[in-house]
């Protein structure tokens, strides 16, 4: 076996392993957010305060971008991902714990140690990336059949959910973020499996260039306002939907199958993402991404029936779906193997606060300026978009 074939082995092993760890970790997030804001009801004397679970968990996201970049940097993915998986196991034993004290700060913290974990799951797609680093067309594809980890984590977690809920008589959701818990702890010994690249940092360490010369390239400032705006977009929409369709007399039931239609429509995609990719280039799926956002919010805007709603979460759905890992795509071209740790933390750090944000405010902006103000809002956003990678590739055509 020549060293090729060794080669693409082993990176066909990562890549599956990685996979199988984002069906894992990827199902911690579905149910922190379905529970959350149930779980702060009952614990907080104060409704405005029932989505704070949730939206510590945001923020310690992003927050924990960095110092898990760092620490990638310093011991390897692998072992920062297998911390990252402890920590899962117990943020979810803590919020169980928080449920069964009756204790709302510590099911907080519970929720918000969570973060790490997540930060790391959501670089898995960059260490499959990583792997093949130097074939633009296998990056694509490896970026896109990791998010199909979403899609089965999309579909555990619910499951973990229902399954669960009442496991634990008189603590209603505890076996929940227990059964959270036991899928990290599931996921330590595929993480242990891998065999990523070494970082090549001390190798060409003396070709790195400083963050700010690369973030102020164009490359760079086009991906990174593709991912901002895709997945940004998304959360904030995908946060206040189920808000305002019950508000405009739709049921619970209702808008729980709408967010799993939009849940399904995210990942599904993503058997054939990289193909598309790889045959159009991933300016054009990002761009054609961002334009089935657009008409997400054209569709909202056309009426408050179901169809109106569910059809603008699938659109929604597939068109973060295509901008995202498009912009995933945009993003590796952006640096070289000594720079990629912390351009790859400092976009992750950019698109996850902006959700974290959009966490915070999107109840609010939906009580202030209604359904069809945030998607008459979210048009100009998206529009940018375009304009900055259709400039792109203008010049990129007559260079």
């Amino acid at each position: 076996m020549n060293a090729s074939t060794t080669s693409h082995s082993s990176d066909g092993r990562n890549l599956g392993l990685l996979i199988a760890a984002q069906s894992l970790g990827g199902a911690s997030p579905p149910i922190i957010i379905s529970l959350g804001g149930l779980v702060g009801q009952q614990l907080s004397n104060n409704p405005s305060a029932a989505t704070l679970p949730v939206s510590l968990y945001q923020l310690a996201l992003a927050l924990c971008t960095l110092p898990a970049a760092w620490l990638m940097h310093r011991m390897g993915r692998r072992f920062t991902y297998m911390i990252g998986a402890l920590m899962g196991a117990v943020s979810g034993a803590v919020a169980a714990q928080g449920i069964a004290q009756s204790d709302f700060v510590l099911f907080c913290i519970g929720t918000a140690c969570s973060g790490f974990y997540a930060a790391c799951v959501q670089s898995y797609r960059f260490a499959a990336a990583d792997a093949v680093m130097g074939d633009s067309a296998a990056q694509a594809r490896a970026i896109s059949r990791i998010m199909i980890g979403g899609l089965i984590a999309g579909i555990i977690g619910p499951q973990i959910v229902i399954w669960t809920r009442d496991a634990l008589p008189g603590t209603p959701f505890a076996g929940s973020f227990y059964g959270q818990a036991v899928l990290a702890l599931l996921a330590l010994p595929l993480l242990a499996c891998l065999r990523l690249p070494k970082a090549q940092s001390k190798v060409v360490a003396g070709e790195a260039r400083p963050l700010m010369e690369i973030v102020k390239t164009p490359k760079f400032i086009v991906a990174a306002a593709a991912g901002v705006v895709s997945y940004g977009l998304m959360a904030f929409l995908m946060t206040a939907a189920p808000m305002a369709m019950v508000g405009c007399g739709h049921t619970i039931g209702e808008a729980a199958l709408g967010i799993q239609w939009h849940v399904l429509s995210m990942f599904a995609p993503s058997f054939f993402t990289g193909k598309l990719i790889n045959r159009y280039g991933n300016r054009a799926i990002t761009t054609l991404g961002l334009l089935m956002i657009g008409a997400s919010g054209v569709m909202a805007l056309l009426g408050l029936d179901l169809f109106h709603f569910w059809g603008a979460l699938i659109l929604l759905g597939v068109g973060w779906n295509f901008g995202f890992i498009g912009a995933t795509s945009l993003i590796t071209e952006c640096y070289r193997p000594a720079e990629r740790a912390k351009v790859q933390a400092l976009n992750d750090f950019l698109v996850f606060g902006t959700v974290a944000i959009a966490s915070f405010g999107s109840g609010q902006l939906l009580h202030t300026v209604g359904w069809n103000g945030i998607n008459t809002g979210m048009l100009p956003l998206v529009a940018i978009v375009l304009v900055l990678l259709g400039l792109q590739s203008s010049r990129l055509k007559t260079a």
